[in-house]
């Protein structure tokens, strides 16, 4: 196809324009070759004459259905008026503000903030491939995420643009994108930290400009480091090239780094009070740009937030005050004043007081400073000259030292938030985030814009480079012949800035000459490259400068100030003084170091782009330029080492106006970004690319049904492009792609649009053919019928007149009555005819039927009995049939049981022979009972001994406290009679002596007090001497001891004797703890007696008592009934079970260290058991620590039945026997101490009275201390008690007698006990069987109801909660024994069961759903027989009769249902997290209704698909796996109204996601996706109808969707329309309807665009909305659970446990 045939009637084309750059125009009259103009019909309607020539004409425009498209390479005609008019598009009129230039995300500052940024959105873009959504900044960290967790490989954003045009803001959403998608699993918080850097580094690094409020006055690239599991571990940070004279210099309308301004704003705060600042007016350092305010700008409340962000990251105050202190020293320093002496001098008065200031803060003396800021010290090779400065000089040795300082401020500050972020562990791979500098050209362009420039030309060669291998790669990859692309290189202009002799090192070597002089440097510049390098140019005008063409644009540099830039130097005195500082942190910048200082280390090679002869001075290399062109390598090696994503931020206009379009400024800035040299490079080659599926799809139309009628879609795309397109070197076919070459993608769209453009001609010729000729029709029939009445009517004019009408008349007469006569005649004789017909027909049909009759009965007959023989002899086969199944299964049975009860034989045999080796153990045992028996007697007498010396003591001593108690009582009296005689005096005085008599009485009170608190003293004098006296009975006894263990006793006896000595001596501060130390000996001396006075008969009438009331409580015979034929062996044995129950409680008590050897042995042989025993010792240690909950008995007595429940395997009535065996237990002890107290009363009396009577002398004693005197009374009493005491302290000598009088019959016990304990073994050996096979029945009804029950296994032709229903039996029947152990063990432990196997399934949707159900009824069955009124209204009254008797449950019913609520939100998430990948494919990119949706040309930004899409989701997926959910649901038997609130969940899911994904997809917003959305909906509906959910409100929560997709097809042009938008999408936020309205997207030209009028009157309407300004739905909501009540119709006492579940144990009340 001829490039002219494109220039055809009615195709648009760009002609440049003056004010907007490029402006459209339609071609008015086809163009030939050789045509010298064009004729173009403007907008306006203006006819223009444009000159052409056949190698330039207009660019052509794209069609409008190609407009808007998120991939500028999604253009057929890519070119810079293209490009434009796309993003005006998208920005201007669609307020989108993101764009992909291929692999570029063009980002337009929209200077208004948007709510796309939400944690919504970022979950919303986690996960998505780069294509399948709206352009985005985090679809771009997306993709550098996913390659980097995916090919392990590094990766970096290059976020560039110019000042102003969102760069910060960009980056700092991209880390924010890694900060949520990757949290580390640890406290540290890293990301938070990494996300805390952004301000301090703002703050202290960014400043308004003219063009920004916001500007970044540095380069940064962060690198967010990452671990194996791809989660934030931390980060480190890189700045390039800090603007420093920013500090000490402003332009108009600019302020100085905001760090300043918010220090300012603080200053009245007390902190910082001592930095002596005001406000930002009174400082030249502040004040310069004129204006010290941002509008919307609060400089304190940021001063706060910089604060809260140096915590986080870990910074001290102490830090921060010092970073604040350089910060206010370089304030004063700018505020210092420098007079001028003379030509030559100037001055600095010391007195200056912010020089002071500036001293003070950094710890310098101000004689020095003022003198050497105004003088330099020259150092030659003879002599040391001192010259003075100007006082231009001295000001620019000031400014230069502000500005050092700045710097090593702000290198220290990045440091240390490196410090900050630095990690231990490991890095795995990092992403880079570059926030720099992007081409910058003024007026007036100086060094920083020269070093801004070139870093630019290096990124745009490393992104050229990188382009051209990308588009390499995908032909490559689609075997496309390679064809070399020329692409702009601008390695000659890099060469020119960094090579040998180039521009920097001509700046270097200038800046070491003594005299070096910017013109000097120039003149060299001007020698070197003019006329010799046509990318250095001078200006015509002017010999200050020189001009450079950059990749972007020629930029012309005023050379001042370039050495002195470049330089960077601060005079040498001045860095000596501050090398000299008191404070610290000043100091520490300006010490010497042998390295170089730079953020990048030593260790780091660098490499220019070519070979740079390095000088060796040291001077040289720390230039600024030099710095930075070392940095700058560093940082292209880094990128070159990682895969690159590229972020260009546009600004749109200069006057910060929210979405507006500057046309000129965003071409400028089009063009030095590389957007359009990547389109350059696109365009040489193959810039449309697209899939055979998609080409199928939208070109369809195009094909002959015989290149349809083919079989393989691959096939019908080559054959119909061959014809379609004669060149074949304007496409090429891929592997999965075809490409095609720039205007073929629009020649194809015209071919399309021509083709459904006569199609539609064909219709409408059709159709309204059809409705004429209907119309002709219809008036044709009209007219015959109204003529035919015409003539009708004059027809009968002519004919009628009075003779013709009685002739009529009468032979109408004559023949109505012949007519008559002959009909009559003839329907006689017709009736006679029927009449005999019906009669011989009804006689032939009854004699039929009879005979039919009467052979059917005979059949009947013969049948029945052939059926019965046939229906007996099929019974007699099944009968036989199932009697052998029955017979195996029985034998198998029997066999199995056999050899079950042989290893149970085996292992009974290896603990008998166990239990007989311990049991001689035992009596070795009772033998050292004996013994200790007789040494805890010797010990007592021994004790006697020192409590009769002890006693003796004691009476001495309280002789000596009677009589001072005596003395003390004589003062008192004395005192007292004082007083007496003191008042009588008083009261003979006069009346006006009375306030001096009151002034006596308190004087003598205060004597009396003080007497009272020296009696006081005097006591504790007299107990501090008791004290000291029981020290010296502590060493008596510990000699004594001594002794004793040397003469009687061996090691043992004495080891024993001092562990009761060192607890008498931590015992024997009080009396009253001493005698609680002789009642602790009582009680030992109890508790042996109680063991040796155990008699064998005692034991045995108890036990005999124990198990009549056990066999009282439980029904022997109804046990009987219920037993099954294998358990008629073991029935003898149930009766003496708890014989051997009750004897093993009692053996255990006596010998505990026997059974705690028999557990060692039994921990021996678990460990050789199989993996079946195993698992029983694990469920044996699982209801030992519920049984521990649950017990409050002593500690000793819950030991021993938590270590039986371990063994054992108790079932709920074995739990019951426990408790009452307990019971019993505590009545032998009882009835044993009162025993023993019989004979030990008479000890027990002195002992209680010596210790009340110590307990009302520490009460009395408190209560004088409270009133400060003691009655007559209390002394009478106290004196009465003293005299008590030594008759109380005569007991213990009575105490051998009754030693001895016990210690015989203790030995004759020890010896029955040991023949007792022979007898019990043996009764355990004979018993344990019936042990085991209870821990047996226990394991299996655990495990079958908790955990082996399968849903599937349970729902098939059962009812529905079976296993709830069992649970609340066995809750009914401790009920029913009125257990309250047994009843809270059994809740525990299934409310435990039920809680553990959903921790086993947390992902089983059938578990999860079972149980859910069961725990319901559950929950229902305790509320329906919980014997309330208001859930027994439902029952029946047998049901009634099962009510619970004698526990409240209400506690238990909220725990089961918070569980119930706990199960249901994660049965909600685990059907969320089946259905939620099938979602958007089949409810918004499936096609239900086919042909109606039309796939558009997509860009290098599109999701992979093939020919084959035969595994993408549909909206079938959809609807089968809800189905699959309700089928679950129901089969489980779960509530119907927890089916319908589940149900409305799951359709609020659908209906959330496929909105959000609407919202995110400009591609999916036209009026054909709206229908097929509408269509997927109705399904959805149609759904709820067949299941009968339409009262489950799930319809309602699609409203939003539903409201949506009418929005797509509903009229937007008119105002009624913007009004019926407003009034019926009620559903949706006003943000989500304008976005959807500024998304709206054609799929044909026949759709019309939503003109940006029409979205502002959608907008004013919808304006009094006091909705949410979220843009997306919460795909997280969960509407609240209610559990409703339903009475359970089954009647416990019918329900029948299936064979299947295993419990055959269990019997029924």
């Amino acid at each position: 196809m001829a490039v002219a045939e494109l220039y055809a009637q009615y195709n648009r084309v760009w002609i440049p324009d003056p004010e907007e750059v490029w402006k459209s125009a339609e071609i008015a009259k086809d163009y030939r070759v050789g045509d010298g103009v064009l004729r173009l019909l403007l907008e306006d309607g203006m006819e223009l004459d444009y000159p052409v020539d056949p190698g330039s004409l207009p660019p052509l425009r794209n069609p409008d259905i190609l407009v808007g498209e998120n991939d500028l390479t999604a253009l057929s005609y890519l070119h810079e008026p293209a490009v434009l008019h796309n993003l005006r598009i998208r920005f201007a009129e669609s307020k989108l503000i993101y764009t992909y230039s291929g692999i570029i995300l063009v980002a337009m500052n929209p200077y208004k903030q948007l709510p796309i940024y939400g944690d919504a959105i970022i979950h919303a873009y986690s996960g998505q491939n780069m294509g399948d959504m709206d352009p985005h900044i985090f679809a771009v960290a997306e993709e550098a995420y996913k390659q980097m967790a995916r090919n392990n490989r590094n990766q970096s954003i290059i976020v560039s643009g110019e000042s102003g045009a969102g760069k910060t803001v960009s980056a700092r959403y991209a880390m924010r994108y890694f900060a949520t998608v990757s949290k580390s699993s640890s406290n540290a918080h890293v990301e938070d930290k990494v996300l805390a850097s952004n301000p301090i580094t703002e703050a202290v690094g960014n400043a308004k400009t003219t063009r920004n409020d916001n500007s970044s006055r540095f380069g940064k690239y962060t690198e967010i480091s990452f671990d194996e599991r791809n989660q934030i571990i931390g980060a480190n940070m890189r700045t390039y090239l800090l603007e420093k004279s920013r500090v000490v210099f402003q332009s108009e309308n600019e302020r100085n780094y905001h760090i300043f301004y918010q220090l300012c704003a603080s200053a009245q705060q007390s902190e910082f009070k001592h930095l002596k600042l005001g406000s930002a007016e009174e400082f030249n350092y502040t004040r310069m740009g004129g204006n010290t305010v941002i509008e919307g700008v609060n400089d304190r409340a940021d001063m706060v937030e910089t604060q809260k962000t140096f915590t986080l990251l870990g910074f001290k105050e102490d830090f921060q005050m010092d970073v604040f202190k350089i910060l206010a020293a370089i304030l004063h320093l700018g505020n210092v004043q420098v007079t001028t002496m003379g030509n030559e001098r100037s001055s600095i008065s010391e007195d200056d007081n912010h020089l002071k200031v500036f001293c003070e803060l950094l710890g310098l003396e101000t004689s020095k400073m003022a003198q050497w800021l105004c003088n330099r010290k020259i150092v030659t090779t003879s002599e040391t000259v001192v010259k003075p400065m100007t006082r231009p000089q001295a000001i620019n040795a000031r400014d230069a030292l502000a500005k050092k300082i700045y710097a090593h401020l702000f290198d220290f500050i990045v440091e240390r938030i490196n410090q900050a972020l630095h990690f231990s562990g490991k890095q795995h791979t990092f992403i880079g985030v570059l926030d720099i500098y992007g081409f910058e050209t003024f007026d007036v362009n100086s060094f920083e814009q020269f070093c801004i420039n070139y870093a630019n030309e290096k990124l745009q060669q490393q992104f050229n480079l990188h382009v051209f291998k990308l588009e390499q790669e995908e032909y490559m990859k689609e075997d496309i012949p390679w064809t070399l692309i020329d692409f702009y290189d601008n390695q000659p202009v890099i060469d020119l800035i960094e090579a040998k002799m180039g521009i920097l090192e001509l700046l270097d070597e200038e800046c070491l000459l003594p005299h070096g002089n910017d013109e000097n440097w120039l003149q060299k510049l001007y020698n070197n490259f003019v006329n010799k390098n046509p990318l250095f140019e001078k200006p015509r005008m002017s010999n200050t400068s020189f001009i450079i063409q950059h990749f972007a644009d020629k930029v012309e540099y005023q050379c001042e100030g370039f050495l002195e830039k470049n330089r960077d130097t601060v005079y040498d005195t001045l860095v000596e003084i501050l090398r000299a500082s008191k404070f610290h942190l000043c100091a520490a910048f300006f010490q010497e170091s042998p390295v170089p200082s730079s953020p990048f280390g030593a260790m780091i090679t660098l490499k220019s782009a070519k070979q740079v002869i390095k000088p060796n001075s040291k001077h040289f290399r720390t230039t600024v330029g030099n710095k930075f062109r070392s940095s700058l390598c560093l940082l292209m090696e880094t990128l070159n080492a990682t895969t690159p994503h590229y972020v260009r931020c546009i600004k749109p206009n200069d006057e910060k106006l929210p979405f507006e379009f500057d046309s000129k400024r965003i071409v400028q800035q089009l063009r030095a970004c590389g957007v359009l040299e990547t389109i350059r490079i696109s365009t040489q080659s193959y810039p449309s690319r697209w899939t055979y599926l998609e080409f199928y799809s939208r070109y369809g139309i195009l094909m002959t049904q015989q290149e349809l009628s083919l079989s393989d879609k691959k096939e019908v795309c080559k054959v119909a492009l061959h014809r379609l397109i004669q060149d074949s070197n304007q496409y090429q076919f891929g592997r999965t792609k075809i490409f095609f070459r720039a205007g073929q993608v629009a020649y194809l769209e015209k071919l399309r649009l021509d083709k459904l453009r006569q199609d539609c001609i064909m219709i409408q010729k059709h159709v309204r053919g059809w409705l004429q000729r209907r119309k002709f029709l219809r008036e044709r029939q009209a007219t015959l019928t109204i003529q035919r009445y015409f003539r009708g009517q004059q027809t009968v004019r002519k004919a009628i007149t009075a003779t013709a009408l009685k002739e009529a008349w009468a032979a109408i007469v004559l023949q109505k009555h012949c007519r008559r006569y002959l009909v009559r005649n003839l329907y006689q004789l017709i009736r006679v005819a029927t009449i005999t017909i019906q009669a011989h027909t009804r006689g032939f049909l009854a004699r039929r039927r009879y005979r039919k009759l009467l052979q059917e009965h005979k059949a009947v007959i013969l049948q029945k009995y052939a059926r019965a023989w046939l229906a007996r002899r099929r019974f007699q086969n099944i009968r036989r049939f199932v009697l052998n199944i029955q017979l195996t299964y029985r034998v198998q049975r029997l066999q199995k049981k056999l050899e079950d009860q042989n290893r149970e034989n085996h292992g009974l045999v290896e603990k008998l022979t166990s239990l007989a080796s311990l049991r001689a153990g035992d009596l070795e045992k009772v033998q050292k009972l004996e013994a200790e028996l007789e040494r805890a007697a010797t010990h007592r007498h021994n004790y006697e001994e020192k409590g009769r010396r002890y006693r003796d003591s004691v009476e001495e001593r309280l002789s000596r406290l009677q009589k001072h108690n005596a003395e003390l009582q004589s003062q008192r009296e004395r005192a007292e009679r004082m007083l007496q005689d003191k008042t009588d005096e008083l009261k003979e005085k006069m009346d006006k002596l009375t306030r001096q008599l009151f002034e006596d009485v308190q004087k003598e009170e205060q004597q009396r007090l003080l007497l009272e608190k020296s009696f006081e003293m005097k006591t504790e004098a007299y107990e501090k001497q008791i004290e000291s006296l029981r020290e010296e009975i502590k060493a008596l006894k510990d000699e004594r001891t001594q002794l004793h263990r040397q003469l009687e006793e061996g090691r043992l006896t004495s080891d024993s004797l001092k562990g009761e000595v060192a607890r008498l001596s931590k015992q024997a501060k009080t009396i009253a703890e001493f005698e609680k130390e002789i009642e602790l000996l009582q009680a030992q001396k109890i508790e042996v007696e109680k063991h040796v006075q155990s008699q064998k008969r005692e034991m045995r009438e108890r036990m005999s008592e124990v198990t009549k009331q056990l066999l009282e409580s439980y029904d022997i015979e109804d046990v009987r009934s219920r037993l099954s034929v294998e358990d008629l062996e073991h029935l003898n044995e149930d009766g003496e079970l708890w014989f051997a129950y009750e004897g093993l409680k009692k053996a255990t008590r006596v010998l505990e260290s026997h059974f705690q050897s028999q557990k060692d042995c039994y921990e021996k042989e678990i460990e050789g058991l199989n993996f079946k025993v195993v698992h029983l010792s694990q469920e044996i240690n699982h209801l030992q620590k519920l049984f521990r909950e649950e017990t409050d008995i002593n500690e000793s007595i819950r030991h021993e039945v938590s270590r039986l429940t371990s063994e054992n395997m108790m079932i709920p009535d074995f739990k019951q026997q426990i408790s009452e065996l307990e019971r019993q237990k505590q009545d032998l002890e009882c009835r044993l101490k009162e025993q023993a107290e019989k004979t030990e009363g008479k000890l027990e009396e002195p002992f209680s009275h010596l210790h009340r009577v110590r307990e009302e002398e520490g009460i009395q004693g408190k209560a004088l201390e409270a009133h400060g005197e003691m009655p007559p009374e209390g002394k009478e009493e106290l004196m009465g008690k003293i005299q008590e005491l030594p008759e109380a302290r005569e007991f213990p000598m009575k105490q051998p007698e009754a030693e001895g009088e016990v210690k015989s019959p203790l030995q004759q016990e020890a010896s029955r006990l040991s023949l007792e304990n022979r007898d019990l073994e043996e009764e355990l050996d004979m018993k344990d069987r019936m042990i085991k096979k209870l821990q047996d029945q226990v394991k299996t009804l655990t495990k079958t109801i908790e955990k082996d029950l399968k849903p599937r296994g349970v729902v098939v032709n059962m009812m529905p909660g079976l296993p709830a229903h069992i649970l609340f039996m066995c809750v009914r029947y401790a009920d029913s024994l009125n257990d309250a152990n047994m009843l809270k063990s059994l809740m525990n432990s299934a409310i435990n069961g039920i809680k553990h196997v959903v921790k086993e399934h947390l992902e089983d949707l059938e578990m999860l759903s079972f149980w859910l159900s069961n725990t319901c009824h559950f929950l229902n069955c305790l509320k329906q027989y919980s014997g309330e009124e208001e859930f027994m209204k439902y029952n029946s009254p047998q049901q009634n009769k099962n009510c619970l008797n004698n526990f409240d449950l209400t506690e238990y019913r909220q725990i089961l249902s918070d569980v119930a609520i706990r199960i249901y939100h994660r049965f909600i998430t685990v059907m969320a997290n089946n259905i939620q990948p099938i979602i958007v494919p089949g409810m918004l990119e499936y096609e239900s209704l086919q042909g109606i949706s039309g796939l558009k040309p997509t860009g290098f930004r599109k999701r992979s698909s093939s020919i084959d899409d035969t595994d993408a989701y549909t909206m079938t997926s959809v609807l089968q796996q809800l189905s699959y959910f309700y089928s679950t649901m129901r089969q489980n038997g779960l509530d119907p109204e927890l089916v319908r609130q589940a149900v409305k969940q799951l359709f609020y899911l659908i209906g959330a996601v496929t909105l959000n994904s609407l919202l995110l997809r400009k591609d999916m917003c036209s009026c054909r996706k709206g229908m097929q959305i509408r269509c997927n909906i109705s399904y959805l509906e149609e759904w709820l109808k067949d299941k009968n959910l339409q009262n489950s409100l799930a319809k309602e929560t699609l409203e939003p969707l539903s409201q949506a997709a009418w929005l797509l097809q509903v009229k937007k042009t008119t105002d009624s329309d913007a009004k019926e938008i407003s009034e019926c999408c009620t559903s949706l936020s006003a943000v989500q309807i304008i976005k959807i309205l500024n998304s709206y997207t054609p799929i044909d030209d026949f759709e019309k665009r939503v003109t940006p009028s029409f979205v502002r009157k959608v907008q004013a309407l919808l304006n009094n909305r006091g909705d949410s300004s979220q843009l997306m739905l919460d795909t997280k909501y969960l509407f609240q659970v209610t559990f409703p009540f339903t009475a359970s119709p089954h009647a416990l006492e019918m329900t029948q446990i299936p064979s299947s579940f295993k419990l055959g144990f269990l019997r029924r009340l």
